[in-house]
């Protein structure tokens, strides 16, 4: 519910001890037919009275500072990328093309400043400079905090010896953490934490990708998908036909799914079997190129 930290905090303070249930798993142990206030009320009290109440763990206050810290700086780059790519559709928009690797250097900026663009365009790209200058003196501000903090934390300096995690991130991976003893094994801390790469296997492939949560630059779902089940099929013979030259291996494997168009799944313009080896050829069409 909206509050429900307020809440807690002075149920705290007053001397209660509280449990925050996880829904999930409440949900779980007590499938409902009907749901309302009163019922949920009902199934928490009981659970509470069983002392199965399946809660979950809360960060104190020093914990949610420096969550708060690390979010805010998260919060004011993603405000100053939208920023960016703003100017740079502006640009697009009226034909203008950007030979500098960044628009917002100082190279960048002399080319911005000589630019002709219409009103209102001009302004709104002048405004986005200006809200860019004072997002980056913020955004210098935060992580120089940060880095004094992380100084003194004590999963930092561990986190800076992983390989591509700078001190940045490892501050915010180690307030997202906060207390690491609430987790009972460390493979459930990788998944929580999402330190563990990513995994694909087809078949013999088992290819490990990166810690980002973004899929690699490859046929998006082709590649970890299993192959189709492949079945023999019995050779046939043709009473009105003569024999053709692809009837010798008629009892090759044969694919159990449809290759209609509207039954295939749709594919991108990279996912091609001149591009991606791993991906069947297409049947020829047995139609003439003027209808059947």
């Amino acid at each position: 519910m909206n509050g429900a930290r307020f809440v807690h905090d002075r149920l705290e303070r007053a001397g209660w001890q509280v449990e925050i249930a996880d829904a999930q798993k409440v949900k779980g142990l007590a499938p409902l037919a009907c749901k309302t206030d009163r019922i949920d009320a009902w199934v928490l009290a009981e659970l509470s009275r069983r002392e199965l109440v399946p809660a979950i763990w809360l960060p104190d206050p020093h914990v949610r500072a420096e969550r708060e810290r690390a979010r805010w700086r998260l919060h004011l780059v993603r405000h100053r990328s939208s920023l960016k790519q703003r100017v740079h559709a502006v640009l697009l928009a009226h034909g203008k093309p950007c030979p500098v690797s960044d628009l917002f250097g100082v190279a960048g900026r002399r080319l911005l400043a000589r630019l002709a663009l219409p009103e209102p365009w001009y302004d709104n790209v002048q405004a986005s400079l200006r809200l860019i200058d004072e997002l980056d003196r913020e955004i210098n501000d935060r992580e120089t905090e940060l880095r004094q903090l992380g100084a003194d934390h004590r999963y930092v300096p561990l986190l800076l010896t992983v390989p591509g995690i700078g001190w940045v991130l490892a501050y915010t991976i180690a307030a997202e953490i906060g207390d690491i003893d609430r987790f009972p094994t460390p493979r459930k801390l990788a998944g929580y934490t999402g330190l563990c790469p990513r995994v694909y296997q087809s078949g013999e492939s088992d290819r490990r990708g990166p810690l980002a949560n973004k899929d690699p630059a490859t046929c998006a779902g082709r590649s970890s998908r299993p192959q189709p089940t492949l079945a023999p099929t019995a050779p046939t013979a043709s009473a009105t036909s003569g024999q053709r030259p692809e009837s010798a291996s008629s009892a090759a494997p044969r694919l159990l799914r449809s290759t209609s168009p509207a039954d295939s799944p749709k594919r991108s313009g990279t996912c091609s079997a001149a591009t991606n080896p791993s991906l069947r050829q297409a049947p020829p069409t047995p139609w003439p190129p003027d209808g059947p």
